[in-house]
């Protein structure tokens, strides 16, 4: 489960087996996207899998996460999605109706994004062996002129923004479960961060380096990453966070860091220093980017860590997962 879980044992995993193997020539940092030449053009593409239990949440499904997720990790690495295709796993004794629904929920945000579904394929497996339905996808868009995301470009002074409130979708899967005695009105923040990159991207293309949408693993692995690839340090602010009363109590009882929870519809941004208040206005001005904030910065040390000062003027270092608190919530 640890090497699903997005952490230390995933990035294990890829760079000791699958990169080495698959991808022996390639240069370019991992991310949510390849960028590739086509016919001398340029293009992006990603593929993802979801798995999620249960199916539908309070805020969302299994099939309108797919089309966001997917769109997302476009969007992230600096591309607008323009065309997916899907494989459905589906178990033996799977109601129709929730068949149909997914599918539904699937077409809803396809239209909402503006994304065409180029194909798909379908297989069944025995019963019990696949939690009603897997979802696999494949997306294909092109770069968004005048951004380049690279952890490369990022340097020491560079502001780090986060979209929206951490946490609602690991914390409502939880919930959703019905396996913790706790009660609490929140809902999966599944949705295109599109609009905001958009947004971002014309009022201060230029000045942005990284972007990461920090689904599995939290805001504390996809920053850890970023501090690996690019040989920096990373300062948190933690009181400028952004997270629902609801998420910290939850985390508090349950002994959860939030940094680690999954999120489905926020994203981080570094950009360069001149260009921080820009940027903070242009998502703040966009629909859904109102609780926006910029919530740290780029340091010289420590290198390769992420260090988060807390609220009561302490500071800790928080790592990359090892295991796997929360499986199959994305």
């Amino acid at each position: 489960m640890a090497h699903g879980a997005g952490g230390k044992a995933s990035r294990r995993l890829v760079e000791g087996l699958f990169a080495p193997l698959l991808y022996p020539a390639s240069r370019e940092p991992l991310s949510d996207a390849a960028h590739l030449e086509v016919g001398g053009a340029r293009i992006a593409f990603t593929t993802d899998s979801f798995v999620v239990k249960p199916l539908h949440f309070p805020g969302g499904s299994i099939g309108e996460l797919a089309v966001n997720g997917t769109m997302n990790d476009l969007a992230v690495s600096g591309a607008k999605g323009i065309a997916m295709t899907v494989t459905f796993v589906l178990e033996e004794g799977l109601p129709t109706a929730d068949l149909e629904a997914e599918v539904r929920a699937m077409s809803g945000a396809l239209k909402r994004a503006g994304v065409v579904m180029a194909g798909g394929d379908t297989k069944v497996v025995e019963r019990g062996k696949a939690d009603g339905m897997y979802i696999t996808t494949a997306g294909i868009g092109t770069p968004l002129p005048g951004v380049k995301v690279d952890a490369r470009s990022v340097r020491p002074g560079d502001k780090i923004l986060l979209s929206g409130p951490i946490g609602d979708h690991g914390i409502t899967i939880l919930l959703a479960r019905g396996e913790l005695d706790f009660e609490a009105d929140l809902y999966s923040d599944t949705r295109s961060v599109l609009p905001l990159v958009e947004a971002l991207a014309a009022e201060c293309g230029p000045g942005i380096h990284w972007m990461r949408d920090p689904t599995r693993g939290g805001v504390a692995t996809a920053l850890n990453e970023l501090a690996r690839d690019s040989g920096l340090g990373i300062e948190l602010l933690e009181e400028e966070i952004p997270m629902h009363d609801a998420v910290r109590g939850a985390c508090e009882l349950l002994g959860l860091d939030p940094l680690h929870i999954a999120n489905e519809g926020q994203f981080l941004a570094v950009v360069s220093p001149e260009y921080a208040a820009i940027a903070l206005n242009s998502l703040q001005q966009t629909a859904g980017g109102e609780e926006a904030r910029i919530v740290g910065q780029v340091r010289v040390e420590p290198a390769n860590a992420v260090l988060v000062i807390t609220r009561y003027g302490g500071s800790r270092i928080v790592d990359m997962l090892v295991g796997d608190p929360l499986p199959r919530i994305c």
